[in-house]
């Protein structure tokens, strides 16, 4: 029987070498592979090119390996709650790659289904498509890296010409994810928000390792219930429904 589970995150996330790439669960805070990530930010490994919508708060999620100095590069849609991210990123220590969020959506879900490239029109008309965000500043504030110009085509959609641009699906060495619940043979189910970016990032990867909360017996999972099939995941490793989970911004509903 094909069994992916491991003992502990330390012992699934071992071989990531320096210099990875990593595709990683997550929005806002909701659905953080968090302790995978602790195993990370233990073992050292540094280097890293990181995808994920955001990179979580200066203590929690990816803040951690990045306030670490962990992450070389982020490509990202949203990078506006950490403070340490906007230090890093405009005195030139960390390079952006940001990217609007359906579009890095697919550009995960592509990469993992085998498709190099999609057309989308989002982007068009701006430095998106005609390229000259700044990737990487320079110390004194000039920029270093600023995004290509990338290629765009018209096409008839809806029965009238729109010009299109070309997006490059992403691939990475490893994903890390978290599942509310899976099985042995990598079968994952999430719960509600949590399902976000985690099943785009694990189709992304070669190598996909879950935290999951439940480890169930393979055939327990409902064939209807599964959001993940066991191919795209690879390691399997049960942290329990106790583990921590923080809310990203906390906000009340006032009384009439």
């Amino acid at each position: 029987m094909i069994d992916k589970q491991f003992a502990t995150a330390a012992e699934a996330v071992a071989d990531i070498p320096d210099g990875a790439s990593l595709a990683v669960g997550g929005f806002g805070l909701s659905g953080n592979p968090m302790i995978l990530i602790e195993a990370l930010l233990a073992q050292g490994t540094t280097g890293l090119s990181v995808v994920s919508n955001n990179c979580g708060v200066d203590d929690w999620g990816l803040g951690v390996l990045l306030g670490a100095q962990r992450i070389r590069k982020m490509t990202s849609s949203y990078v506006g709650e950490n403070k340490e991210f906007e230090r890093q990123f405009l005195e030139g220590d960390l390079e952006l790659e940001l990217t609007p969020q359906g579009t890095l959506a697919e550009k995960l879900r592509a990469g993992g289904s085998g498709i190099a490239a999609f057309y989308t029109q989002t982007g068009v008309g701006t430095q998106v498509a005609e390229g000259g965000l700044p990737r990487r500043y320079n110390a004194d504030g000039t920029i270093a890296v600023a995004s290509p110009v990338k290629e765009t085509r018209t096409f008839d959609f809806h029965g009238q010409p729109r010009e299109f641009v070309l997006e490059e699906s992403i691939t990475t060495d490893f994903a890390l994810v978290h599942a509310l619940k899976g099985d042995r043979h990598g079968n994952l189910v999430f719960n509600m928000a949590a399902r976000n970016f985690n099943p785009l990032a694990a189709m992304a990867g070669r190598v996909c390792i879950a935290q999951v909360e439940q480890l169930v017996e393979p055939g327990e999972l409902p064939p209807d219930a599964v959001h993940l099939p066991g191919v795209f995941v690879h390691r399997v490793v049960e942290v329990g429904s106790g583990i921590e989970k923080r809310i990203e911004r906390r906000t009340v509903k006032g009384g009439n």
